[in-house]
């Protein structure tokens, strides 16, 4: 394929998923159990930190987090008590456990009441087409709270050359002005445009098959290869082609 067919061919793979469909068999579905911006965001981000392994298993334990702060996340980040965490340690899900969810806890409720929350941070560090400064400065302020040290790898630093696929996810879910409604665009203050696509295995095989991408890791330097093609397809939304390549590797193993 050339350019333009290239093009022509992902657009129309944008349209076949990007529909509210998509939602029902995807993570995105927990931040979309809620109408308050504060409960929409925390649960996006618990969902996406825990979004790898079996997709019904991820569902499934991200709604059982939601389940165990009371189908009130925002509330119960700000006005929990050291008995409500108890309820907690028995969460697991893959390497993440019950200890990992309580620093999440904490480390969230630092950032609502020192920091005016989770957009903020994100947004203070942003650069004109990237959000790989932003990214890694979150999570210094993110674990501004006692923690141990092994529940920093639960959120990548894209400037150690991680992908930090679950969240640029998170951000795509919160940013991207998405008119089919799967995308929640709640967030205005950073740019579609500086966003990066969730880069995993599936969208990583297809992006080389489709010769958006050399390099052989699916690493930080991969991801950048990958961002500079997808921008040039679409500058102002370049990561709506995640939709594209993830459809075509997971739903029809291209």
């Amino acid at each position: 394929m050339n350019s333009d067919e290239l093009k022509s061919f992902l657009d129309e793979k944008v349209i076949q998923y990007n529909t509210r469909d998509f939602i029902d068999s995807d993570p995105v579905q927990i931040p979309h159990l809620f109408s308050q911006k504060e409960d929409i965001e925390i649960a996006g981000f618990l969902a996406a930190t825990i979004a790898w392994g079996n997709r019904k298993m991820i569902i499934k334990n991200a709604h059982r987090m939601m389940e165990l702060m009371g189908n009130s996340p925002y509330d119960f980040v700000h006005s929990h008590q050291e008995k409500d965490l108890k309820d907690l340690e028995s969460f697991v899900h893959r390497t993440f456990n019950g200890q990992d969810f309580i620093v999440f806890i904490k480390g969230l409720q630092h950032i609502y009441q020192n920091h005016n929350g989770l957009e903020a941070v994100f947004a203070k560090n942003q650069e004109t087409l990237s959000m790989q400064k932003s990214i890694h400065e979150f999570k210094k302020v993110f674990f501004n709270v006692p923690h141990a040290t092994r529940t920093q790898k639960h959120i990548s630093d894209p400037l150690n050359n991680s992908a930090a696929k679950r969240i640029n996810m998170y951000l795509r879910w919160m940013v991207r002005q998405d008119t089919k409604g799967v995308d929640l665009g709640i967030w205005k203050s950073i740019s579609p445009a500086a966003l990066s696509c969730p880069l995993d295995v599936h969208s990583g095989n297809v992006a080389r098959k489709l010769g958006l991408l050399h390099r052989k890791q699916n690493d930080g330097k991969a991801l950048a290869e990958l961002d500079a093609q997808l921008r040039i397809l679409d500058a102002n939304d370049p990561v709506k082609y995640d939709f594209a390549l993830f459809g075509l590797g997971v739903f029809e193993g291209f």
